[in-house]
């Protein structure tokens, strides 16, 4: 997810009662629950960097005591002698695992295993940007500051904002398990069809930022892809999707995927993808040259430029330039 509805999840963890744990409770937590995304700094080294250390170890379980420390840290100062170490770096590990586990339920997913293990692991159940729970976090978050202005007015005694603070946790789990439930049936209708006579090889049903019922689908067969929109109050037509077809690469085309797959880019992207699709356009120059590119179709088609990898190969098999990009593409 994205460090909104992180930081929102801190707050309304904090005004549970986790914030009585220790002094300055209330920021801990929230600091926690935003502090794996200190990855971003890596972008400072480049698209792929970035790509390669975003939900690195930050997000891993192994490394969750580590990463509680920063928040701790942070939100100590000043304060050293009568902080309550203890509680407090309980508390920072709460918000931490709280991050680890958003970001696995959505369709980009974490690596909690890492250093062991760089599989990914994805719920596929909340987009990036889920408008429904942004709606019910900022309600739990400012309707108590609110009421402090209005209590305030006419002399009433404020309240604590915690009663809606946990019906906005119980309204996440809720509508977790309620999409949960919904991904499930949005898998089984994939599933159950073919596709211009083809049996899937696999399909992942990819959620959307408004509607619950309204769920993205990719579907993949032997030697093609097949993207649908799948509405789960009305039918389903296997036939409607739009098929990308798999490359078969002629010889030239094979040479150079070979040498573009060795570079570092293409070598971070081919551990990341999770739906690849490769292109093999030629090129004006240099002649005979060819332009592989490489997209990850959770995030869009090819003609959209999104989370997109490519290289420029020349005739010789050389890489004259490559790069990475989450949007659009030119090689460097």
């Amino acid at each position: 997810m994205e460090p909104l509805t992180h930081a929102l999840t801190g707050v309304a963890l904090g005004r549970t009662g986790l914030k009585h744990w220790c002094p300055r409770g209330a920021l801990v937590v929230t600091l926690a629950a935003i502090t794996p995304d200190i990855d971003i700094v890596t972008n400072l080294w480049g698209a792929a960097t970035y790509l390669h250390y975003h939900r690195h170890v930050t997000h891993s379980l192994a490394m969750l005591p580590l990463t509680a420390l920063l928040p701790l840290l942070a939100a100590s100062l000043g304060a050293w002698r009568k902080f309550r170490w203890g509680r407090a770096w309980a508390l920072a590990m709460i918000g931490v695992a709280s991050h680890v586990a958003i970001d696995w339920t959505n369709s980009y997913g974490v690596r909690p295993f890492l250093p062991f293990s760089e599989r990914w692991y994805y719920l596929d159940l909340f987009s990036l940007y889920d408008l429904w729970l942004w709606a019910v976090l900022l309600v739990a978050a400012f309707a108590p500051l609110l009421g402090r202005l209005v209590s305030a007015e006419i002399g009433a005694r404020p309240g604590s904002g915690r009663g809606l603070a946990i019906l906005a946790l119980v309204f996440f789990a809720g509508l977790g398990f309620w999409r949960w439930v919904r991904h499930d049936r949005a898998v089984a209708v994939l599933e159950s069809r073919l596709y211009q006579g083809e049996a899937p090889v696999r399909v992942a049903a990819l959620p959307t930022r408004a509607s619950p019922w309204l769920w993205r689908g990719i579907v993949e067969t032997p030697s093609f892809y097949s993207i649908h929109s799948v509405d789960l109050r009305g039918e389903f037509d296997p036939a409607a999707g739009r098929v990308l077809f798999k490359a078969e690469p002629t010889p030239a085309a094979a040479a150079a995927w070979e040498a573009a797959r060795q570079t570092r880019d293409f070598d971070i992207f081919r551990r990341f993808a999770r739906f690849p699709l490769r292109r093999f356009i030629p090129l004006e120059e240099p002649e005979q040259g060819l332009r592989v590119e490489m997209s990850d179709l959770r995030f869009g088609e090819p003609r959209s430029g999104r989370f997109s990898v490519a290289a420029e190969v020349g005739a010789d098999g050389r890489v004259l330039r490559s790069g990475f990009a989450f949007r659009s593409i030119r090689p460097h």
